[in-house]
């Protein structure tokens, strides 16, 4: 691999005006696309195959479209001493339900003063209008949820209170707002002194963004043709920024590493890729197989987040492969700082000074107390992971209108008259069994209210709603549905259903929390055969997969910290806290996986090739970490910037995801990486990289272009023909 990828480097350098315009015409031909072919995301969440899913089908074939529409709670509450039924306000409703029926997009507001199906609090100080689409949430415009914002707005002005809540309400995840681009700034900065040069730190951001914003295109493009979450463009643009700029980085780096050691600019290109393009390469292969595998889990939605997530870390690696070499090509020694470009390497870096050096051998000397010391730490911040609770529902933002409507609702009507169950009753003799259906959840715990059946107009079907006494994330609400599925049996010709945006949530959440173990083993068991092959050990792969298993507890630990008990969440802006998103915990695994084994494996590598070349074990983990862990901690800090970039303004489905990856990233290289992987490797000696006599049959995998490095080829200008130098040189 790492001859093939020494021969693509010197073709991109050497043909740079041509690859470079490929790029452009790439970048150019997806922007196009996206801009004309874009089409709509989806918010809502569902798996084919599930009841609550299956049911929601047949509600929309025997009801219609309106059932599966989306819909906006307006609530009214009448000033203290009064009541909303009072003429006064009971005016005002009436008007203000008459010019919400009014409104773009919407075909029909409900009278909740209507006597035939009134909508009233029992104490009658609030009432709720249902204000309906006729499409899905997602499909709802910005005009018109402006409208809807500015009706209520107006409503207030009368002296009730107006509050609106409901998913059509919701804008879809959006991209470049004041914080993702401070993010794009601190990775400028940190690149900036980790380089040197404004020149190589320029270059370095730009092709980033040029492989983040064809594989964001591309995606925005698919929406045209397939239904993706709103989430992904965001989730792939997030990602794939952060790995862009930290693999550019390591070829970059390689790059001066060579122009410092005499070697002319092609060559230095050629040579960068042949070696650091060799991890790369290896690094975006892990990153893609843990997004990918997510398609095990057999959740479509997850399966397409994964894949376009994996699909944008193809294109980061390619760019890195091809693009950066030809970029450096152009920029030539301006890569390095101008006081360095005529002082040979040996030069500038004696051996043995600085405090990277000095930190590995304070680490391998105190193994034991190092060791026990990053382990402890991570321990305590992972408690409270095992109180992780997940699920579907989306929380309003404290202080919103959503949240004031959610508090009126539920403290009028009961936490439950928000997110009710429906149960579908299908089946010629429908109507006769739903009314037996009714009666018997009516004498269920937890069932405040059970609505009469109500058929539908070809009598094939008949529709009952149930209002819980318990929220949506109440633990009650899910054991009703489990009891309603359990308890209530199906009649001849007639099949009973639960559904309803909480059963939905329910099913998926368990489906999820369910596919999370057998996924962790998966990626588990991926980093230990992966490993095994790059160091032909079995200690390494040990020593890296319990690093792993301590970043994911520390951040679930934080972040269950943050934003499910709520501990310094106006630091961050969490914006409103509760159980963690269903789907959160799965991506964050797959994600900080791919990216913990990115560091172990330019890291550990060069402390491989050390020992490899006959240094003692002691020595090879300081002069391996003294090589790699400058750019390792760059890299970090970068990947740091940008997640947590996305925190502050992110909508509240990004927000967990982006914090538990920012802060997976510093604990996995500031403290598994820098503190526990060598302390613990010191402690093992030359055991870490033992390997068992029935297993020396593995291939060897050379990541980082070793072979390369023993025997490198030679260069002729004039043709570009490659041959090796003979024993002798």
């Amino acid at each position: 691999m790492a001859t093939l990828l020494h021969r693509l480097g010197l073709a991109s350098v050497r043909h740079r005006l041509l690859v470079t315009i490929a790029w452009l015409v790439a970048l150019v031909a997806v922007g196009v696309g996206a801009g004309t072919l874009a089409g709509t995301t989806a918010n809502t969440f569902s798996i084919p195959g599930q009841e609550s899913t299956t049911a929601l089908s047949l509600m929309e074939e025997r009801f219609g479209e309106a059932t599966a529409g989306a819909t906006v709670q307006v609530v009214f509450q009448a000033p203290d001493g009064q009541k909303i039924t009072d003429p006064a306000n009971a005016a005002e409703v009436a008007e203000t339900v008459a010019a919400l029926g009014k409104l773009p997009g919407v075909v029909n507001a409900s009278n909740p003063l209507d006597p035939q199906a009134p909508t009233v609090s029992q104490d009658q100080v609030a009432a709720y209008s249902s204000v309906t689409y006729p499409v899905q949430p997602s499909e709802v415009t910005d005009a018109e949820r402006e409208a809807i914002t500015a009706a209520v707005d107006q409503a207030r002005a009368g002296g009730l209170t107006v509050e609106a809540r409901g998913e059509a309400l919701s804008n879809p995840a959006d991209i470049g707002g004041i914080s993702e681009l401070l993010g794009v700034v601190v990775a400028l900065i940190v690149l900036a002194l980790t380089y040197g040069s404004l020149v190589a730190a320029g270059m370095n951001l730009l092709t980033a963004i040029a492989g983040v914003g064809i594989g964001a295109a591309g995606i925005v493009t698919l929406t045209g043709f397939m239904d993706l979450q709103s989430t992904t463009p965001i989730l792939a643009v997030m990602l794939g920024l952060a790995v862009g700029i930290d693999y550019a980085l390591f070829i970059v780096t390689r790059f001066r590493h060579e122009l410092r050691r005499g070697l002319t600019v092609e060559a230095s290109a050629a040579m960068a890729v042949g070696t650091a393009g060799a991890a790369v390469v290896t690094a975006g292969l892990t990153v893609v197989i843990a997004l990918a595998g997510l398609s095990i889990v057999g959740i479509p939605f997850l399966s397409e987040m994964g894949v376009a997530a994996a699909g944008t870390i193809v294109i980061a690696v390619l760019v890195a492969i091809t693009l950066v070499p030809a970029i450096l090509g152009w920029i030539g020694k301006r890569a390095l700082p101008r006081k360095l470009r005529d002082v040979p390497l040996t030069e500038a870096t004696p051996e043995g000074r600085g405090f990277v050096k000095g930190w590995a051998r304070l680490v391998t000397e105190q193994r034991w107390l190092s060791l026990i010391v990053a382990v402890a730490l991570l321990g305590v911040i992972a408690i409270p992971f095992f109180s992780m609770k997940t699920t579907l529902a989306q929380r309003a933002a404290e202080g919103s209108t959503q949240a004031y409507a959610q508090e009126i609702m539920d403290a009028r009507f009961g936490p439950g008259v928000s997110s009710p169950l429906l149960i579908l009753v299908d089946g010629p003799n429908s109507a006769a069994h739903a009314t037996e259906v009714q009666k018997q959840v009516a004498a269920l715990p937890d069932v405040a209210l059970a609505l009469p059946a109500t058929p539908n107009q070809a009598g094939s079907a008949a529709l009952i709603t149930i209002i819980p006494s318990s929220g949506p994330e109440d633990q009650k609400t899910v054991d009703l549905v489990h009891a309603i599925r359990d308890q209530v049996d199906d009649a001849d010709g007639a099949q009973v259903y639960v559904t309803g945006s909480t059963a939905i949530s329910i099913d998926v959440s368990q489906k999820l929390n369910d596919a999370l173990p057998v996924y962790l083993a998966l990626v588990v068991g991926l980093a230990f055969v992966l490993l095994v092959l790059v160091f032909r050990s079995l200690m390494v792969p040990v020593v890296g997969v319990l690093g792993f298993l301590l970043t994911i507890g520390a951040a679930f630990g934080a972040t269950v910290a943050v934003f499910q008990w709520g501990w310094a969440a106006d630091a961050v802006n969490a914006g409103s806290t509760g159980p963690i998103l269903s789907l959160a915990p799965i991506i964050i695994v797959g994600i900080l996986f791919g990216l913990a084994m990115d560091y172990q494996v330019f890291l550990v590598s060069r402390m491989h090739e050390a020992h490899a070349h006959g240094a003692a074990p002691k020595d090879a983990i300081v002069t391996g970490f003294r090589q790699a862990a400058p750019v390792v901690l760059a890299a970090a800090t970068i990947m740091f910037a940008v997640f947590a970039a996305f925190v502050p303004e992110g909508n509240d489905t990004i927000k967990p995801i982006a914090f538990a990856l920012a802060v997976g990233i510093a604990f996995d290289a500031f403290i598994v990486r820098m503190i526990a992987v060598p302390a613990a490797l010191a402690l093992l000696g030359r055991a870490a990289w033992w390997l068992p006599s029935w297993l020396r049959w593995l291939p060897e995998l050379d990541v980082e272009g070793a072979a390369l490095e023993r025997k490198p080829p030679v260069i002729e200008p004039a043709t570009g023909k490659e041959e090796p130098v003979p024993a002798s040189a």
